[in-house]
């Protein structure tokens, strides 16, 4: 089954930008919902958007207007294109996959997903 790896996270002032990517292996994303979690230090992790199947997207009230998802189905690569980064959204970032049957929204229980990347750390200072 799918297998996901993440990788752009890195240190950057507030106001910055970042983009986060989401490679899956082993089957196509597009067949999953997949959805971004983020950690915060002491904090449940939390939905940041999810994708469906039909590329139907759903963010949180914190990405609204500045994070945007876009896919490469060629490379089975999700991004997560973060703008105006605060010092709140400092975190591990986790993309999770989740069959296409699921109620793909940002605000999933994230114990209901059983497939996950190692993450990626996320710095805004």
């Amino acid at each position: 089954h799918v297998q996901l790896v993440e990788s752009g996270g890195s240190s950057v002032q507030a106001g910055g930008s970042l983009t986060l990517s989401c490679t899956a292996s082993g089957d196509t994303y597009s067949r999953y919902c997949i959805t971004w979690f983020r950690q915060a230090p002491g904090k449940e992790r939390e939905g940041v958007v999810a994708i469906d199947s039909g590329s139907t997207t759903n963010y949180a009230d914190s990405a609204k207007g500045r994070f945007t998802v876009s896919e490469d189905s060629a490379k089975n690569t999700l991004y997560l294109q973060m703008n105006n980064l605060t010092p709140e959204d400092t975190g591990m970032y986790y993309c999770a996959a989740i069959g296409a049957w699921y109620d793909c929204e940002s605000d999933s229980d994230s114990a209901d997903f059983l497939v996950w990347g190692p993450g990626t750390q996320v710095t805004v200072s």
